[in-house]
């Protein structure tokens, strides 16, 4: 079984997470082993479904199982959250060309902890910008944007690309999105390089995060109730039917 290196519940559908919770009933039934689990968690990386293959299958009863997946739920969207919430001023930012250390601020103040310095942060957005001269420098790592990086490094990442787009002009921004594996940002950057109104722009990143953070939050909702039910020994086709319910 190969590491699921790109599954992400974030932006997985939810006809493709309904289908992974099939094949795990599907593959308990048939080899009628838990070690069907352990190789799903060991090779699984995204954290949600990682806590319910950890949790679920165990002693632990099943009202405690809920209240954990609830927590680890929340405790998930809000991480979402404040990375998103600290993209949008990003990217808000590089459509008014604000200045970086006012945008550091901003985004640091999506966190209720300090994830790293101001000092820091500056001293690694220009040593990216030096990077991109650089012909030994490894610019698939340097580009590289995801919302699965560490909140500092995303923030980095993030501060070197207002940096950029204040001194060197929006354009400039078009060679980073072939390398951001989030649609979210992606969207946003190529909103703001195309010239969309700054007030447009605020409506769709609000509007859209929003949405984004809704679906999450119901994904890990119908993933929670398809894993109990498997736990539950319940039939293929129920396990099914709860999926549905969770789609349009």
């Amino acid at each position: 079984m190969k590491e699921q290196k790109d599954f992400d519940i974030l932006e997985m559908p939810a006809e493709g997470l309904a289908a992974y919770w099939l094949s795990i009933k599907k593959l308990i039934d048939v080899k009628r082993s838990k070690k069907v689990l352990d190789e799903e968690i060991k090779y699984t990386r995204e954290p949600f479904i990682k806590h319910l293959l950890e949790t679920a299958f165990t002693d632990i009863d099943e009202a405690l199982v809920r209240r954990l997946a609830e927590a680890k739920l929340n405790t998930i969207s809000d991480d979402y959250s404040r990375k998103m919430g600290a993209m949008k001023i990003a990217l808000l930012a590089m459509s008014s060309q604000e200045n970086p250390r006012i945008s550091f601020v901003r985004m640091a103040s999506q966190y209720p902890t300090t994830l790293i310095s101001e000092k820091k942060a500056f001293t690694l957005a220009h040593g990216l910008m030096d990077g991109l001269s650089e012909k030994e420098s490894d610019q698939a790592v340097l580009l590289e944007f995801d919302h699965k990086l560490q909140g500092d490094r995303l923030l980095v990442k993030m501060l070197f690309h207002i940096i950029l787009s204040r001194k060197e002009g929006k354009q400039q921004l078009e060679q980073f999105i072939p390398h951001i594996k989030t649609p979210f940002y992606s969207n946003g950057l190529t909103q703001v390089i195309d010239g969309f109104d700054h007030r447009v722009l605020k409506l769709n990143l609000t509007a859209q995060s929003l949405e984004i953070l809704k679906n999450s939050t119901r994904k890990m909702q119908m993933a929670t109730e398809m894993c109990i039910g498997i736990r539950n020994k319940m039939d293929y086709d129920d396990i099914f039917k709860i999926a549905r319910a969770y789609m349009p």
